[in-house]
């Protein structure tokens, strides 16, 4: 990593530390909720829209596309440079240059307007999806926490069945890989490959795996960013208040 390397001309002056994604308490602070995040000492100067990502118009990031290597040149002479700027007690400066930079993203209130066709042929979008609970996880064959994650899935369908609507869609992964992966679990998941409108719909992918949540009338309930350790507890909280609600609404009908 480039980071490193900065990192390391330094000689023990200045130490690289890479934090879990989703667990990080710097990251929280400044409404981090996609990654990479560079900060240097406690300043975000790099998020996500700076490198491009997936659903992002080719080259609109400070550093995209982040492949060219002059971009990436640019980058660590800009590392540099402020890291020997608050070495040298000019902290403000850097602070000031980077006032701007945020890494919170688009809300998702409700269950975006999207069409996609499934891994089976079979078209998926919004409309199919009325009136049931909907969890939709982006992932991707190259996160290793994103296979364990779609086993967990596989068995969240097993207990609620049509109750439940789960989608898996894959970002910037090899088809062939993607359905190796689907055959491999279940099945009954709606499985399919992400476009760019529908990250965009979703307040653009930075990150995998994020996760989310959206009651029977389409309502956001809630948004989960990246795999800390507690991340199947949190999900299934908020799910069996769904659930319930759901259930409860149901008996009230009859």
């Amino acid at each position: 990593m480039l980071v490193q390397e900065v990192a390391a001309k330094y000689s023990g002056r200045v130490h690289f530390v890479s934090e879990n994604f989703g667990a990080s308490k710097l990251a929280q602070r400044h409404g981090v909720k996609g990654y990479p995040a560079v900060f240097v000492d406690d300043v975000l100067v790099a998020v996500p829209r700076d490198f491009g990502y997936f659903g992002e118009v080719e080259g609109t990031g400070r550093y995209a596309p982040w492949r060219n290597a002059d971009n990436q040149a640019r980058f660590k002479a800009d590392m540099i440079r402020m890291v020997d700027l608050i070495l040298s007690g000019q902290k403000a400066v850097v602070s000031q240059e980077r006032a701007g930079t945020s890494g919170a993203t688009h809300e998702v209130t409700a269950l975006p307007k999207f069409s996609l066709i499934d891994l089976a042929g079979q078209p998926l979008n919004t409309e199919q999806l009325t009136g049931r609970v909907v969890l939709v996880e982006f992932w991707a064959t190259w996160c290793p926490p994103c296979r364990s994650t779609l086993s967990w899935l596989g068995d969240l369908k097993t207990k609620y069945g049509d109750k439940l609507a789960i989608l898996a869609l894959a970002v910037e992964s090899p088809e062939e890989e993607i359905r190796t992966t689907a055959k491999s679990l279940n099945p009954d998941l709606r499985w399919a490959i992400t476009d760019p409108a529908t990250a965009q719909a979703f307040g653009d992918i930075t990150s995998v795996p994020t996760l989310f949540l959206f009651d029977r009338s389409g309502k956001s309930a809630r948004v989960l960013y990246g795999a800390p350790p507690d991340l199947h507890q949190i999900a299934e909280t908020a799910l069996n208040d769904l659930m319930r609600d759901t259930a409860t609404r149901t008996n009230e009908m009859r």
